[in-house]
């Protein structure tokens, strides 16, 4: 079937057209290492497993098992309006290799995880999409495919440490700053990053000409609604002369700036360096409505994903929300319970954005996005910037507020970074990073007094909560029920500023600036009595970073 609909398209190239223009007569084939025979998606110079690069392509059965699926109500592609499905499937010849796909030829209804599936493609101009179908007989369905590592077991895959001295010890964060937190400010981003920035060096009793060093994420480059310049835009808005600078998003998380920070603060090449965060989605995305600015993209796309209607990390997340709900079941009001939770906390929170009573029956019945996520599963764009000062310990005595100390960071990559290649049950990219925190620490998770845990989808802060051992892989249902473990009073307070379910989606740093706050005793109504030590976490799917922080040396 051709089609003149405007769907996003592949970017052909010389790696993957094979597979992309497979459909031409009817083959699907993936990509095969030549010295070991494994199959390789996505296509790569080198295999995975022998590291060998003489690559070749091996046609396949187009048979499948489906592994995962979403039905999509609120995200549309041009040609491609919702209600759709997106979907997951595994090869029979290696459950290794998944696609993601669009699943077509019955109702979402009907799906079932383990289903045997077939392959439809699908043209579009030069492109065949690989589309999945349940085939007209049915077995019995299969099981899950198995992880690379058992989720269980992540411990035994990190990095021991390469002696006792540690470089958290060295650092300390000793000034934070938020800016105005709302919906549509309709200012300037980088208006709200200064602000953000100048109220952090104020907290510490610093001035700019004491900051010699710069850290932010994603950096510079177009990423609309999600920066306003990085590094350059804020150097060249006030004249700072760092000596050390870093932004980019490939660290650890978004706020993976701090953690780099840290870095160079020990290393000695800066004593103050300013971190910073600054999102506004809220009016990017009202500009974009009133055609006073141009939505991002055009032309072709890299992703293995978009071609099949996945815009959105919701439609990873809730298919692993999903497979969690299959393999140990989890239930929706499991994931219920956070979003009261946040809304509970956000209520005594005068900066967040929602901040009124949200019951069961409101999160259930709320609009859905995609199964099994909706509206209160979804973190609020919003727009804000969030800013805090990484120092160096020596200098902390001296300073405006009492210091909080880093006690362990994780950053260690034990899983796949491509969204559909990697963990099946829980958010990608939080197993190994929680396994490697406890692994600098002599502290446990029962030592923590307060936790907050990246929550742009629900699903999100489960799978943190289950990777920081505050309960057994598999066991959240029981944790989370009725809400009372994570509460102000409970035995693991929980994002207790709102989250970003509720405060609204700083990218992490918001939940760093919750952290400091709360254990130098300044949160009012929502203050945990006693706190001494945090965690907080920052991202996922893509990599990520975990602090644990305490008020004491």
């Amino acid at each position: 079937m051709t089609t003149a609909s405007g769907r996003p398209l592949p970017q052909l190239t010389a790696q993957n057209e094979f597979f992309w223009t497979a459909g031409a007569d009817d083959r699907l084939r993936i990509q095969e290492c030549r010295t070991c025979t494994e199959l390789i998606h996505p296509p790569q110079p080198v295999c995975r497993y022998c590291h060998g690069t003489e690559m070749g392509v091996r046609e396949v059965s187009g048979a499948a098992t489906l592994i995962g699926f979403t039905h999509n109500q609120r995200f549309g592609l041009p040609g491609l309006p919702p209600p759709y499905v997106v979907g997951q499937v595994a090869l029979v010849e290696d459950p290794r290799i998944r696609l993601t796909t669009t699943v077509i030829g019955c109702e979402a209804t009907d799906l079932v995880l383990g289903m045997r599936m077939e392959v439809v493609f699908e043209q579009h101009e030069d492109v065949w999409l690989p589309l999945f179908r349940p085939t007209a007989e049915q077995p019995e369905p299969a099981p899950l495919p198995a992880d690379d590592i058992d989720p269980d077991r992540f411990a035994e895959h990190v990095r021991p440490r390469v002696s006792t001295a540690k470089f958290e010890d060295r650092v300390a964060l000793t000034g934070i700053g938020m800016s105005d937190i709302g919906r549509r400010l309709m200012v300037p981003p980088l208006a709200l990053t200064v602000q953000a920035c100048e109220r952090a060096v104020a907290d510490a009793g610093l001035t700019m000409a004491d900051i010699d060093g710069l850290s932010s994420y994603p950096g510079g480059g177009n990423v609309g609604g999600f920066g306003e310049g990085g590094v350059t835009a804020l150097e060249s808005a006030l004249g700072l002369r760092p000596t050390w600078y870093n932004g980019g998003i490939e660290t650890f998380g978004p706020g993976g700036s701090v953690i780099a920070a840290m870095l160079a603060v020990a290393g000695g090449l800066a004593r103050h360096v300013l971190c910073f965060r600054t999102v506004w989605e809220a009016t990017y995305n009202e500009l974009i409505r009133t055609g006073s600015t141009a939505p991002l993209g055009g032309g072709r796309t890299t992703s293995w994903q978009l071609p099949f209607g996945a815009t959105s990390a919701a439609h990873t997340l809730a298919q692993n929300a999903q497979r969690h709900f299959h393999r140990y079941g989890t239930t929706k009001e499991t994931l219920g319970w956070i979003a009261l939770n946040q809304r509970a906390n956000a209520a005594l929170n005068p900066t967040a954005v929602y901040r009124d009573p949200l019951t069961m029956e409101d999160y259930l019945s709320a609009r859905p996005v995609t199964s099994p996520f909706g509206l209160y599963d979804c973190d609020v764009p919003c727009d804000g910037a969030v800013a805090v000062i990484v120092s160096a310990v020596e200098t902390a005595a001296d300073l405006a507020e009492p210091p909080v100390y880093v006690e362990a960071v994780g950053t260690q990559i034990l899983e796949r970074v491509e969204w559909d290649q990697s963990t099946l049950t829980h958010e990608p990219q939080v197993l190994g990073q929680s396994a490697h925190l406890w692994s600098r620490t002599e502290l446990r998770p029962e030592d923590v007094d307060v936790a907050e845990l990246y929550d742009g989808f629900s699903f999100n802060c489960l799978s943190w909560i289950e990777a920081l051992g505050f309960c057994k892989i598999g066991e959240a249902k029981d944790f989370l029920d009725g809400g009372k473990n994570i509460a102000r009073d409970g035995i693991l307070p929980l994002n207790t500023h709102g989250g970003q379910l509720s405060h609204g989606r700083t990218h992490g740093m918001g939940l760093i600036h919750e952290a400091v706050a709360q254990l130098r005793g300044e949160c009012g109504p929502r203050q945990v009595a006693g706190a001494r030590v945090a965690v907080t976490s920052s991202g996922g799917l893509t990599p990520s970073g975990v602090l644990l922080l305490r008020s004491e040396r």
